[in-house]
Formats: C-alpha cells, sequence, structure tokens
C-alpha cells in the first residue's frame, strides 16, 4: 500500500465543477507529474465541502490548509510553495475580512464552526467513486453489525429511540414508519430512495449523492434487512448526472465486494437495487406519485389510504425515505439511537441540513443541530446579509414552505417551531432575503412554480394556485383591490385544506405567511399604488435627476425603447408613458442620475 506525505483533496460537487474544479484536478494532476511528486503526493477528488461559492475548494493535509476560489493556473504556484518548500500560499486562504485577513485551517473557518455534520459526515473528505475510503471511515460496519449480531426488530427500535424524522418534509418518525412496512404482510417488498429533489434553491440531496453515495446504499441496505425487503429504487432526476454517475459506480463496486446481491456477508440477506431516472416533475417527490412513475406511469398522487407501506409499488409494501434520511441511518445503527437522540430538541432530533441562498455572504450547504436559531445559520455560518444590506426575511422550506422576519430570527429551528409559525423544515432550503426583495413578488415567485408543477388530478390545487396566481400578478401591477386581497386569503385557506397532496396543501403557504407577516407590503401595491421595495416592475418609475445628471447620454444611447429625447446641451428626460420600466438606465448611469421610485 503506498503511503503519501501529503493529500490534495479537491471538491468534486457539481458547483465547483461548474467554476472549473475539473480543469484545477488536472492541472495538480499534471504538475505533481512534472515534478516527479506523483508518488509522494495524493490528489483526492472529493465531494462538497459546502461553501460553494468560494469555490473550486482544495484542501491540502496534513496542515488542512484551505484555498478557496483556485484556478488552474494558480496550481503550479501551490505545488512549488506549498507541497515543494512547505509554505503556504496566503493570496489564496479563505479571508474572513478586517477581523480575521485570512484563515489557513479548515476547521477555524467560522462557517463550519456552528455545523455538526453526520448526514455530511464523508462529504468533502473522501473520493466519492472509492468504496474503500468510504470503508476507510467506517463504511459498511453498520450493516455488518445488523445482519450478524441483530434482529429487525433491534434495528427498528433503535430507529425509534433516535427520534429520527424524516428529512423530506413530512417529519414522520422513521423508525415508526418502519414498523408500519415490517408489519405489513406479504413476501415482496421494496424500499424507496426519494431523490426527486426539486425545490428551487435545493441541493441538499444532490449533494449527498455526489459526496457519499455509499451512505444511501448502506442506509437501503439497513432498512431492507429491517423490514424484510429485498430489492429498493433510487428515484433520482435526470437533471442530476454526477449524482447519478456515482451512484450507479457505487452500485457497481458494492456488488463487487458483496455487500449487494445475494447472500450479503455470507448470510440469508440478500438485496439488490436499482436507478431510476426522473422526468423533473415536482410532484413526483410525492411518494405515490414517485411510484406511479417508477411503475411506468404518470406521476400522479393518489388518495390514501392505503398507504404505501401495505399498497405501494406495483401493489405490494413499500416504505420510501428521502436521501438525508437514509444517510442518517448507517450512523445511528453505529452509534445507537441514545448517541442521536442526544442531540437536538425535544421533539426534533439530530441535525439538520440546509441549501443557504439567497442574499446572504456565504450561501452553501450547512448541516446544523436542530434547535440551532435562524440567527445563528444566517449571521454566524452564513455570514450576515450580501453587501451589509439589511435583513428583511427568510424563506424556509422551498416553495411549500413560508416566509419568516426579523422578528423570528431567535427563533429555535424544529418541526413544531415553523409549523407554528406557518412554516415547515422542508427538505431544507433557506433562502434569504434583504430590504430589495418585494414580498408580494416573492409570493408569485413560489407560486408560479408551484402552479406549473401542480399534476392538475385535483380541481383545489389545480384551478385554487391558477386564480391565486392571477390575483397576485394582479396586485403586483397595481390593478388590485382590498375586496382581491380577501379573495386571495380565503382561496389559499380552501386550496390548503382541500388539495389532495402535500404540493396542494402547502403550495398557500408562501402567500399565508407573507398575507400574515407584510400585509403592509400589499395594502401599498393595492391603495398607494406602489411596491415598498422598488421591484415590481409596472409600479416603478424612473425620472432623471436634473442637478445630479452630467449629460453624458449613456442612458439614451442604451435604452432599448429611445424613450430618453434630448442632447448634452439641453440635458435628458425620460418619457413615463413610452418607458417599458427596464431598469437599463438605471443600471448603466455611472453618475447615480437616475431616480427609481
Amino acid at each position: 500500500m503506498a503511503m503519501y506525505r501529503s493529500h490534495v483533496l479537491i471538491c468534486g460537487g457539481t458547483g465547483c465543477v461548474s467554476n472549473g474544479a475539473t480543469e484545477v484536478t488536472e492541472a495538480m494532476r499534471k504538475e505533481l507529474a512534472r515534478r516527479d511528486l506523483t508518488g509522494e503526493v495524493l490528489v483526492v477528488p472529493t465531494g462538497c465541502h459546502g461553501m460553494c461559492e468560494m469555490g473550486p475548494i482544495m484542501v491540502v493535509y496534513p496542515e488542512g490548509t484551505f484555498y478557496s476560489r483556485v484556478t488552474a493556473e494558480d496550481v503550479p504556484e501551490i505545488v512549488e510553495e506549498h507541497i515543494y518548500k512547505g509554505r503556504p500560499v496566503e493570496r489564496l486562504m479563505y479571508s474572513g475580512g478586517e477581523e480575521m485577513p485570512t484563515v489557513p485551517h479548515y476547521k477555524d473557518i467560522p462557517f463550519y464552526g456552528k455545523q455538526h455534520r453526520i448526514a455530511l459526515k464523508n462529504c468533502g473528505y473522501i473520493n466519492p467513486d472509492n468504496i474503500e475510503e468510504y470503508i476507510s471511515r467506517g463504511g459498511y460496519e453498520a450493516l455488518a453489525k445488523a445482519i450478524t449480531s441483530m434482529t429487525p426488530v433491534q434495528v427498528i427500535d433503535e430507529l425509534k429511540a433516535s427520534g429520527l424524522r424524516g428529512r423530506g418534509g413530512g417529519g414522520f418518525p422513521t423508525g415508526l414508519k418502519w414498523s408500519f412496512c415490517a408489519a405489513a404482510k406479504g413476501d415482496k417488498k421494496y424500499v424507496i430512495c426519494n431523490a426527486d429533489e426539486g425545490d428551487p434553491g435545493a441541493f441538499m440531496d444532490r449533494s449527498i449523492l455526489e459526496g457519499d453515495p455509499h451512505a444511501i446504499l448502506e442506509g437501503m441496505l439497513l432498512g431492507a434487512f429491517a423490514m424484510g425487503a429485498n430489492e429498493g429504487y433510487i428515484y433520482c432526476r435526470a437533471e442530476y448526472p454526477l449524482a447519478i454517475q456515482r451512484l450507479k459506480t457505487a452500485i457497481e463496486q458494492a456488488e463487487n465486494y458483496g455487500l449487494l446481491g445475494e447472500n450479503i456477508m455470507d448470510t440469508p440477506f440478500s438485496f439488490t437495487v436499482h436507478v431510476k431516472e426522473g422526468a423533473g416533475a415536482f410532484v413526483c417527490g410525492e411518494e405515490t406519485a414517485l411510484m406511479a412513475s417508477i411503475e411506468g406511469q404518470r406521476g400522479m398522487p393518489r388518495p390514501r389510504p392505503p398507504f404505501p407501506a401495505n399498497s405501494g409499488l406495483w401493489g405490494l409494501p413499500t416504505n420510501i425515505n428521502n436521501v438525508e434520511t437514509w444517510a442518517n441511518v448507517a450512523q445511528i445503527i453505529a452509534h445507537g439511537g441514545e448517541w442521536y437522540a442526544a442531540m437536538g430538541t425535544e421533539k426534533s432530533k439530530g441535525t439538520k441540513v440546509f441549501a443557504l441562498t439567497g442574499k446572504v455572504k456565504h450561501t452553501g450547504l450547512v448541516e446544523v443541530p436542530m434547535g440551532i436559531t435562524l440567527r445563528e445559520i444566517i449571521f454566524d455560518i452564513g455570514g450576515g446579509i450580501l453587501n451589509d444590506r439589511k435583513f428583511k426575511a427568510v424563506q424556509i422550506g422551498g416553495p411549500s414552505g413560508g416566509c419568516l422576519t426579523e422578528e423570528h430570527l431567535d427563533t429555535p429551528v424544529s418541526y413544531e417551531t415553523l409549523t407554528a409559525l406557518g412554516a415547515i423544515m422542508g427538505s431544507g432550503g433557506l433562502v434569504v432575503m434583504d430590504e430589495d426583495n418585494c414580498m408580494v413578488d416573492v409570493a408569485k415567485f413560489f407560486l408560479e412554480f408551484t402552479q406549473k408543477e401542480s399534476c392538475g388530478k385535483c380541481s383545489p390545487c389545480r384551478e385554487g394556485t391558477k386564480h391565486m396566481l392571477l390575483l397576485l400578478n394582479k396586485i403586483s401591477e397595481g390593478n388590485g383591490t382590498m375586496e382581491d386581497l380577501e379573495t386571495l386569503e380565503n382561496l389559499a385557506n380552501m386550496v390548503q385544506e382541500m388539495s389532495l397532496c402535500g404540493l396542494g396543501q402547502t403550495a398557500p403557504n408562501p402567500v399565508l405567511t407573507t398575507l400574515r407577516y407584510f400585509r403592509d407590503e400589499y395594502v401599498a401595491h393595492i391603495r398607494d399604488k406602489k411596491c415598498p421595495a422598488g421591484a415590481c416592475t409596472a409600479l416603478l418609475e424612473y425620472s432623471i435627476l436634473q442637478d445630479v445628471c452630467r449629460k453624458c447620454g449613456i442612458c439614451a444611447r442604451n435604452c432599448p425603447v429611445h424613450c430618453i429625447p434630448g442632447d448634452r446641451t439641453s440635458g435628458y428626460v425620460i418619457e413615463t408613458e413610452r418607458c417599458i420600466r427596464c431598469g437599463t438606465c438605471f443600471e448603466k448611469c455611472p453618475f447615480g442620475a437616475i431616480e427609481k421610485k
């Protein structure tokens, strides 16, 4: 076995790959070969490190030096100075501003300070295409423990003791869900991994699949053993090609090692797993629609009961959990249910992975203990609001979630607290907004998404979301009435109560929470015909501040509809009736002479 004096870990998640991580990896290998250092330094492509906006990310061990935004052109300097001479390259280290000019070590970066990684344990640390690296960090030990020294009932009891709840959004107790399927009658049962992550801005499941695919397989193996299943499916949207590629590689490796297939570890337990690529329908995240899609039917939900535990895939007992849920299972069995239950709150145990996006300084993937506050996630981990603007709201739970305000920043994150505020945990999307975001526009954005993704099977969702969107458009264009506001709220409550599946039942959440916490913005759009945030195009008016204008003509030359007549002598004026409110003049003026109101 080769011994290396240094390991160079380079993020190979989708975010870093799109920013050139593949080229960085290739450049590092070529430079090491050129200097005859291949036998001394191992290059390891990993999964997502979490700090996505700083990618491509490189970490050099044994020091743990963290480099961010590395390019292929930086590689010769890193090899020459750091690897060859032992002098880390300070200009490529993470910078935390004036208080923390450079942070050389991974462990000292504030972004990671309050995180606690369980589901993301291996992401960023191992090569996801190498099963031996997964095994070296305790991989498949939980499986060996379960199938050689535990009964299926004992495995389920550990899951119950852990308090793990489904991380796909519903939050149903995982151990209890498993017990239903285990008790169902039938010789053939299925377990399914729901990897149909479709929320705008969400990439939690994607990153786990790309960075630690064997954790999903081991979790499914343990679930299959506990519930008496011998076949499984991973339903992953086709838009995740890297995740699918790594899943298929992991399955092949596990089969070659005797960890998938017949008589695993020389026991009577057998299990096979297939990858099913979905076509990207958001509704297929709902478990009955997902199963219909696997069966080759149109992805549409069906009424329950019967529940999947009794009549699921092809009418047989089936259990479905999402990626993050499965990623926790092996560690719970390895360390015990009490170990996991010691983290979190009374009713929300363990950790939760969030995709932190929007107007926040450090976007990326974070895993935090349940009970942490929104303020800690946004300001301590995320670094605060981009460009030091004022925090306005955070949308939690994706298009099915709700918008919370500054007064909720100290709310402990748990299933119960978020539901009480009108939001939901969802799969883990966190979109941060500042003072320039219009909450009417935000509600419209998310409702447009869910309305388009409605399968159309039930009329409350099909028709209700359509009419809600018409009312939101009317209000955002300054044509709404106070009666429209009342109608919108009534419609939202009706859709929430009467829709068939979770998509329709939660689609009104962004509307209801913005009405609850930002009603004054709706009223301003209706009564004053103004958008307080200056975001709704139809209500904007642009004018030129004559005392600031330099008469340079840049605005006139860039106006796409030529509605700014004038010259360098007389000056320029925007003809409001012809203006299409595109904002080009506002963006192009270098002197701040264009007023938007």
